[in-house]
């Protein structure tokens, strides 16, 4: 089989997973919207979730869905600079520009293909300031780490601010508390395994590092774990600190924003936001393009927790996964998709 060919494959099963994801969070709401209605006395073909999905998004407040746009731009300015903190440790100069670029161009091409961004931005970064891909791998690793390290204190957060209301919920959802308990055994076999195989490499690691290919690994882990080293050496920890915080700040305002555009969450306060936007966090991480499904499904359980009905919940997460990804992610991906040839064109890296 072509490599072409498998990518294509891959492409279809993750476009699945999201689509099926998300037909099977409409197809739930449309049938609880439904009964709603029977029980108002409104007739079952004027009951279409779909239609009431498309006059919630025509009457969403667009002012502060231009403002989601504008906090989106700020996280990135934050992340750019962030990131080459980090590419200047390998004794590098990168453009600001060509950082922010690059990882727009990333989040596009999550979009098509799940965590291929974290591919593409390196490799487009890699090509335009002459680093070692591996090095800068190295940076990205370093970047999302420390993303992950937010986005585990904000569910911290989230606990302490919303703990009761969460834990009240699973009580009552007896098989949302098996799946955790089997979710928890499928981790910690997962971290069995996991090392396990690093421990016996380590042990084989002579035998390895003598084949051809091995040596080609040692190489590649050296740049990569001189990329991660990184976090070690930076100048201005301080800073590093600040945009790392502005970054997540700006996406918590993001999710607040969309709130302010939609009528049945505008009178939601900031703790509602707050866990609606890790619970969407959370369904982001699952492999699908954008968390398309997911992010629907954690979005719309989560508002639900604050009152709103799941057909209200189904258009809150459908306008700010395509606000976001369409006005955000798209628009400014494709910017950076023809302007990073053009301005690199006649650029030396120094």
């Amino acid at each position: 089989m072509s490599q072409s060919l498998l990518n294509a494959l891959k492409f279809l099963v993750f476009v699945g997973l999201g689509f099926g994801i998300l037909y099977l969070v409409y197809r739930n709401q449309q049938a609880a919207y439904a009964a709603d209605c029977a029980l108002r006395g409104i007739a079952g073909e004027e009951c279409s979730l779909l239609d009431k999905v498309l006059r919630d998004f025509r009457g969403a407040n667009f002012w502060w869905l231009g403002m989601t746009l504008v906090a989106f731009c700020i996280s990135n300015v934050s992340r750019a600079i962030r990131w080459n903190m980090l590419l200047r440790t390998l004794g590098k100069s990168p453009r600001f520009i060509n950082a922010f670029l690059t990882i727009n161009l990333g989040y596009l091409a999550n979009l098509g293909f799940p965590r291929f961004g974290e591919i593409v931005r390196p490799a487009a970064m890699a090509r335009y300031e002459g680093i070692k891909l591996e090095r800068v791998v190295g940076t990205v690793v370093v970047d999302r780490m420390v993303d992950v390290i937010c986005l585990l204190t904000l569910t911290g957060l989230t606990l302490l601010m919303a703990g009761d209301r969460i834990w009240a919920w699973v009580d009552e959802n007896a098989s949302v508390s098996d799946r955790l308990a089997g979710l928890e055994w499928l981790l910690t076999s997962a971290v069995i395994l996991t090392v396990g195989g690093l421990a016996l490499a380590w042990f084989q690691r002579r035998r390895i590092m003598a084949t051809r290919l091995g040596g080609k690994l040692v190489t590649i882990v050296r740049g990569f774990g001189e990329g991660i080293r990184t976090i070690a050496t930076v100048e201005r920890p301080g800073r590093f600190i600040l945009h790392s915080l502005n970054i997540w700040l700006m996406y918590f305002l993001m999710t607040y924003f969309v709130f302010l555009s939609f009528g049945p969450t505008a009178g939601l306060g900031p703790e509602a936001a707050l866990t609606t936007f890790v619970s969407g966090g959370w369904g982001i991480v699952v492999p699908s393009p954008g968390g398309m499904g997911s992010y629907h499904y954690m979005a719309q359980s989560a508002l639900g927790l604050y009152g709103v009905p799941g057909e209200d919940g189904f258009s809150w997460a459908n306008i700010s996964f395509f606000s976001i990804n369409i006005g955000c992610n798209v628009l400014i991906g494709l910017l950076a998709l023809l302007l990073l040839p053009r301005i690199n064109r006649s650029y030396t890296p120094t």
